[in-house]
């Protein structure tokens, strides 16, 4: 019913089932990952009425489960990105997966998904730092690709006193254009 996916790694698309409304993944090696894809298969969708509220789940200095309420995934919404990266130092939040006894270990953390009804997931907070850039892709997209661009081109600029008079003006030769 769900996947999901951390950037380098293969998509895992098999959860731990823990109880009848709860999936577990495990992410080994937590510390080196920014991102996480949380989706759905396609391939059974939620009841009606029904959607999946998405944790993250690390270990604390002590050896304890962190929860933190990332979002949601839906059959309108089935899919989602969460940054991780910045809540490795929070404090949990409520959460199902309380009275489950989930094994830990220091370098794996979980994401968990909680399958509830449309309206309890809709009065959810999730972490303020989990939410990814709301800015529209294509103008991300746009804005990056121009920064590269500048950066590129600029690296190749020399100066009117290195070619010829008007030591005021720098020149970008157009073939460093091509070259991009």
């Amino acid at each position: 019913m769900f996947g999901c996916l951390v950037a380098g790694r293969l998509v895992q698309a098999a959860p731990q089932q823990v109880a009848e409304d709860k999936f577990v993944f495990d992410l080994p090696d937590y510390e080196n990952i920014n991102h996480v894809v949380v989706f759905m298969l396609g391939t059974i969708p939620f009841p009606e009425g029904m959607g999946g509220s998405v944790y993250f789940c690390y270990p604390d200095p002590s050896g304890l489960a962190v929860w933190q309420l990332l979002g949601f995934v839906t059959n309108e919404k089935p899919s989602a990105i969460f940054k991780i990266s910045g809540l490795k130092s929070g404090k949990g939040s409520e959460h199902p997966f309380g009275a489950m006894n989930l094994p830990q270990t220091p370098t794996v953390a979980q994401i968990g998904i909680s399958v509830e009804l449309l309206e309890s997931l809709a009065q959810q907070t999730p972490v303020a730092n989990a939410a990814v850039s709301s800015v529209d892709s294509f103008t991300e997209f746009t804005q990056k690709m121009l920064d590269n661009f500048y950066n590129f081109a600029s690296s190749f600029a020399v100066t009117q006193a290195q070619m010829t008079p008007n030591p005021s003006e720098a020149f970008i030769p157009a073939n460093v254009v091509l070259k991009w």
